[in-house]
């Protein structure tokens, strides 16, 4: 019979980044991270929303024959959480998560956060990743090198959030005594080599002091993405627990439009910098009515030059209006609306309709870049590629993965 005799967990947000959008939960016998993606504020509630769900599985008394049900659990809630909120629409996460039975180690995992196990000296990875560059490597479209710098290595193919259900992957492995269980973010990952992670954790005595030292590595290796690091040790029920000497920590400003976090597809998000809100739609086209109601009563009362000048504005506000109702329905079109096209001369999304007003108001906007030059695209796909054509997101979603995985037909 094993147990957990010492645990640490750590997350900063990295040199390049302003605000982290990882969580973790780590309370023996469960340990979870959660890698956020979405942009703005949504990539941080997804990851919160998917580990506040997952932290709950401990007071329920989680065992690991429920673990994929828990992990379930928290894609519905962070799917419910989109449909609720416009401003949250396209967020997701991934999440990998650890339950350590009497000697047996349990993993459920979405995403391409990882979990190691550290045995001897020897790092062995306990997951795959659900990556795009992870598919095309392990079909023998790239080579390890080529994934590790592929331009596309951050976009992942399955997360918690965007689909009502997801496929959850579950292994079991058998614990020895003293084993070294690691779960991790990808920002410890895409900046440090598993020996040199290897190396660190086997170098520390204490699992507190190496998962400082595994985030100091990562940071100084240039810290590109938030940097999450929950790492426990099993032992026998006599060895002596080592409590951790500090909490998980978080640190840096608040993020930007500059910063690229992590993709599982486009984001489609109203941003007040379109020129007109939905709100600010929704409430021209509430107040237009009474003031043309109001007019119209007074006017049998007044002299036929005041009804007549009553008619014209309640004309002229009937056809504000209008226009009112048209600008809305062509705003929400472009929202719901997404085509294919270039940006800098590689093939992107848009959302909207691919049409431009004048005075040079745009009715679309690009939402995502794949790192695929148009060039690269077969001039006999090209014209039905980038033809204009409206499509769904999903559409447009499953489109771009075709180019970027050189499977257009």
């Amino acid at each position: 019979m094993l147990r957990v005799v010492e645990h640490a967990a750590f997350t900063d947000t990295g040199r390049q980044r302003r605000a982290n959008e990882d969580a973790l939960f780590s309370r023996s016998p469960l340990f979870a991270v959660a890698d956020g993606m979405g942009g703005a504020k949504a990539g941080e509630i997804a990851s919160r929303t998917a580990i506040d769900v997952i932290g709950l599985g401990v007071e329920d008394g989680i065992v690991r024959s429920r673990l994929v049900e828990l992990v379930r659990r928290a894609n519905r809630a962070v799917h419910d959480a989109q449909l609720r909120d416009v401003d949250l629409t396209g967020m997701g996460t991934t999440a990998t998560v650890a339950h350590v039975g009497e000697d047996v180690l349990t993993v459920a995992h979405v995403g391409d956060s990882r979990a190691y196990l550290l045995r001897s000296g020897s790092l062995r990875r306990l997951t795959d990743d659900h990556s795009l560059v992870e598919e095309m490597r392990r079909s023998g479209k790239l080579t390890a090198e080529e994934a590790a710098n592929h331009p596309q290595r951050s976009i992942i193919t399955r997360a918690l959030g965007p689909d009502s259900s997801v496929e959850v992957d579950v292994r079991e492995f058998k614990l020895e005594r003293g084993d070294v269980v690691m779960l991790c973010s990808d920002g410890l990952t895409g900046m440090v080599p598993e020996d040199r992670i290897a190396e660190i954790i086997g170098g520390n005595a204490r699992l507190d002091t190496a998962g400082r030292a595994l985030i100091a590595a990562a940071n100084a290796a240039g810290g590109r993405d938030n940097i999450t690091v929950v790492l426990l040790r099993v032992g026998d029920p006599e060895d002596e627990t080592i409590e951790p000497d500090d909490q998980a920590t978080t640190i840096g400003p608040a993020l930007t439009e500059d910063d690229e976090p992590t993709e599982t597809q486009p984001r489609v998000t109203p941003t007040s910098d379109d020129g007109v809100s939905t709100a600010d739609v929704r409430a021209a086209a509430e107040a237009f009515p009474a003031p043309a109601r109001k007019l119209m009563a007074r006017a049998p009362g007044k002299k036929p030059r005041s009804v007549r000048r009553a008619r014209v504005i309640a004309a002229t506000l009937a056809t504000i209006l209008t226009v009112g109702i048209l600008a809305l329905s062509g705003w929400v079109a472009t929202r719901v609306t997404y085509f294919i096209g270039t940006t800098d001369g590689f093939v992107a999304i848009y959302q909207g309709a691919p049409y431009e007003l004048p005075f040079g108001i745009k009715l679309y906007k690009s939402i995502y870049r794949s790192g695929v030059p148009l060039t690269e695209v077969p001039e006999d796909r090209r014209a039905s590629l980038l033809n204009h054509k409206l499509r769904s997101s999903d559409d447009a979603r499953d489109l771009i993965k075709a180019v970027e995985r050189d499977e257009l037909q």
